[in-house]
């Protein structure tokens, strides 16, 4: 296929409430879709247990995150419940160059820069099956202290609020059902062959 005829390689952002399960879909497609780039954030927040650096988020420390910053060498960049989040530029323009799909999940901040930086970048919002849900899921998932959970409860209203300013909704009601949606909205028909059925 020539190159011209190839449709263009398009970044999608995964947005939405925190505690909706981003995390889930994320893993779920880095298992089953290898064909899709996921973008690897860095952050100045303390790492989780089960996390490792550099496959879920880069971790550095508050100055090397600002020479980035001062560097120009983020996409997009916020503060959020007193941790800095930004998206390397160069890995996601080297990946769209390729011609490879690429996926970011950030918070609603993140998304919104990044429409103004990419406007032709594909927003999509993650949301919850009802808002009681995902409080329960905030309540209930056990990483963040009282606090920690207070402000996001807090922030979730503006973030449930902001839905309509993305280009599409994908409901995670079943993170299996989400994950494939998710995907299908990801693939560039060139550069996903037929995936074998997994295996359960």
């Amino acid at each position: 296929m020539d190159d011209d005829a190839r449709p263009a390689a398009r970044l999608t952002v995964l947005s939405g409430p925190s505690g909706v399960g981003k995390d889930s879909v994320i893993e779920l497609i880095r298992a089953r879709s290898p064909w899709i780039k996921l973008s690897v954030s860095v952050t100045t927040r303390k790492k989780r247990d089960y996390e490792t650096d550099g496959e879920h988020y880069h971790f550095v420390t508050r100055s090397e995150f600002q020479r980035l910053v001062d560097g120009d060498q983020l996409l997009e960049w916020a503060e959020f419940a007193g941790n800095l989040y930004g998206t390397p530029r160069a890995q996601v323009e080297g990946w769209l160059a390729q011609g490879r799909p690429v996926l970011l999940k950030i918070d609603l901040q993140g998304a919104r820069q990044v429409r103004a930086t990419m406007p032709d970048a594909q927003l999509v919002f993650l949301a919850p099956p009802s808002v009681d849900e995902l409080r329960r899921r905030l309540i209930g998932r056990g990483t963040d202290d009282e606090d920690t959970i207070r402000r996001r409860l807090a922030h979730a209203d503006e973030e449930l609020a902001a839905e309509k300013e993305f280009d599409r909704t994908v409901v995670n009601d079943f993170v299996e059902r989400a994950a494939d949606e998710l995907v299908g909205l990801l693939g560039s028909s060139f550069l996903t062959p037929a995936q074998p059925p997994v295996s359960s």
